[in-house]
């Protein structure tokens, strides 16, 4: 299925499990840290500057919004792992998350942002298990690649695969920068979502 990325608008943001709305369309699903660059990934992905809200201040979703493209539903969940929310609100987004993906909704594809600059940390390898044990189809996009070398980027990917105890198939190394692997990704999801 060929999808048109440019179709893409925003649909609604929801900060309660009861209010997401009926399962209907194929759903892609977005998750990571506070600070991976989720906005920045989904407005190069869907072609727009600003349709998700980029900030300098980590920890800005903490709804979860979905966006609609060409009968296709985006899900941007909260990020998680940010310290400077209260534990009540850190707790708020985990529920949101856990109560989405204990739905039963068409989870076409989930992409786990990583960001390749650093080691697998604790949070992502518990989300990534997460996926794999629930058999939830993903794929990993190393965001940030831009900030790294050729050469780095790719003996980074080899490590986090490791780490990560996956298939480095099932990895992208993206930038939202630069454009790296943004085709690459759409590629995965219109195979996904077919």
């Amino acid at each position: 299925m060929a999808i048109n990325f440019s179709t893409a608008h925003f649909e609604a943001s929801f900060g309660t499990i009861e209010s997401l709305p009926a399962p209907t369309t194929p759903e892609v699903s977005f998750v990571g840290r506070s600070n991976v660059g989720k906005s920045s990934l989904l407005n190069s992905l869907l072609n727009r500057k600003s349709l998700a809200k980029v900030s300098s201040t980590p920890g800005k979703t903490a709804n979860i919004n979905f966006f609609s493209c060409d009968g296709i539903r985006f899900v941007d969940l909260p990020g998680y792992g940010f310290a400077k929310v209260s534990a009540t609100e850190r707790q708020r987004w985990a529920d949101l998350i856990s109560s989405y993906f204990s739905q039963d909704r068409s989870f076409n594809l989930v992409v786990a942002l990583v960001d390749i600059r650093h080691d697998a940390q604790a949070l992502d390898v518990q989300m990534l298990t997460y996926l794999a044990d629930e058999g939830l189809p993903f794929v990993v996009a190393l965001t940030k690649a831009d900030k790294l070398s050729r050469s780095m980027q790719a003996r980074q990917a080899a490590s986090l695969a490791r780490q990560f105890g996956i298939d480095a198939e099932r990895m992208v190394i993206t930038s939202s920068e630069s454009g790296l692997g943004i085709d690459e990704l759409r590629r995965r999801i219109s195979e996904a979502c077919d």
